[in-house]
């Protein structure tokens, strides 16, 4: 049944044409990943970047797709725009302006959309600057500097290059979004993180070929990815059913309504947006930290680390946070309640308008806190228990939740494509429901 859903992908002429157009972009986004930057000694970076394994750099060096360690032109990955996007989100809830513009529809969205570029390109300087200045100071094990010629060119070349790598990657993801298949985006680090996954494999292997892992704990390790992978699955798909009546109307000489049906909340509404804004928001400042030559910031830098109880517990709390936060700004209880209000609908036992709002509100309130609760532990976890057996660090439940989410998001999208033009999905019955 699986096989003959994905031989009707290939029917459908708008479909193939959107995963094609997918997976080009995705192509050129990976060559980019080893486009240098000008100026680099590459071997001394990579022996630098070898002392640094298992630090904040592993994590940031995940969501670039391995950009940053070979300090390509996309090293600065797609962070800056989600910074800006997560900036843009919070100051929608406290401007007006911004406010009202939320509000206008198409017109509205497209102007936060300009804002958000600008912002990315100021944070890509930002974030540039601080890098092309770090890096003039930092030396490989060996005592071989990092940079061939130090230097204001150096740095003038190096914002510009990594702002503009920053900017294509920005323009990659929304194209995928618009033409594509699937959230531009988030394919973008889901391939990041897909492609760097052969070589931990192969690493992974070494290890036991060299006695530094034992076969009981490659064995415990893959238990636990299989059920992370399979926990993951099950809690995106659940949902919680609030049951809805509508009420009998006459039009004309027909009757309309009367039918019973449900308004589905979904356990982990904000998919997995959390984790991406969390591990952005502590990146941010810990890469500054550790590029500039100011010893306090690197003690920061220093105490953020993966395994660490201060990062855990920051990361814990943004995903928390944005899991609600993200859940607010994409779900209105009250537009919800005015639009079942409107058609006649209403749930038993509770009084249309304000009424089914806070109820809604109340339900929502709640599974949120569950998903978040999930969200945290499979990012925080896994991670913590699969380093203690010394394995690659995107092993890790972070890197999962974000490879099965987006996979079941896009595979969602496609199953719409088919059914929507009569066609059988992947499942026979009931397809794969979407994250919306």
């Amino acid at each position: 049944m699986i096989g003959s859903g994905f031989g009707n992908i290939f029917k459908i002429p708008e479909l193939r044409r959107r995963i094609f157009f997918t997976l080009g972009l995705l192509i050129v986004y990976r060559i980019g990943v080893y486009v240098p930057t000008p100026g680099i000694d590459a071997s001394a970076l990579k022996d630098m970047f070898d002392a640094m394994q298992g630090t904040i750099f592993g994590v940031f060096n995940m969501f670039t797709g391995g950009a940053l360690e070979q300090l390509s032109v996309f090293a600065l990955g797609i962070m800056p725009y989600i910074s800006a996007s997560i900036i843009l989100q919070l100051l929608t809830v406290v401007v007006p302006h911004l406010e009202e513009l939320k509000k206008e529809g198409e017109q509205g969205r497209k102007k936060i959309t300009q804002y958000t570029r600008y912002g990315t390109v100021v944070l890509s300087i930002i974030q540039g600057f601080g890098m092309a200045v770090g890096l003039e100071t930092m030396r490989s094990p060996t005592g071989a500097a990092v940079v061939f010629d130090p230097g204001w060119d150096f740095r003038f070349m190096t914002v510009i290059t990594l702002t503009a790598g920053t900017a294509f990657i920005m323009w990659l993801g929304e194209q995928i979004t618009e033409r594509g298949i699937g959230n531009g985006i988030s394919l973008i680090i889901f391939a990041g993180i897909v492609a760097s996954m052969p070589s931990a494999v192969a690493n992974t292997f070494r290890l036991v070929q060299q006695d530094e892992m034992g076969i009981f704990s490659l064995l415990v390790i893959l238990v636990l990815m299989v059920a992370v992978i399979g926990f993951i699955i099950f809690v995106e798909q659940g949902q919680r059913r609030i049951p809805v009546q509508y009420a009998k109307r006459v039009v004309g000489r027909r009757m309309y309504g009367g039918q019973s049906t449900h308004l589905p909340l979904k356990i982990n509404s904000a998919g997995v947006i959390p984790a991406i804004f969390a591990s952005s928001i502590i990146m941010f400042p810990a890469t500054i930290a550790q590029f500039a030559n100011v010893a306090w910031l690197k003690g920061i830098s220093d105490m953020m680390h993966p395994t660490g109880i201060l990062y855990n517990l920051l990361y814990v709390g943004f995903i928390i946070f944005f899991c609600y936060f993200y859940t607010a700004v994409t779900f209105n209880p009250v537009d919800v309640a005015d639009n079942m209000k409107k058609h006649g609908g209403f749930i038993p036992g509770i009084r249309p308008g304000k009424r089914t709002a806070d109820y809604i509100d109340r339900v929502l309130t709640r599974i949120t806190l569950g998903g978040a609760i999930y969200v945290s532990a499979v990012c925080v976890l896994p991670t913590i228990f699969i380093l203690q057996f010394n394995v690659p660090f995107y092993f890790g439940g972070t890197a999962l939740l974000i490879v099965v989410g987006v996979a079941i998001d896009t595979v969602s999208q496609m199953e719409s494509h088919m059914l929507s033009r009569h066609y059988e999905g992947f499942l026979k019955k009931g397809g794969i429901k979407g994250r919306r």
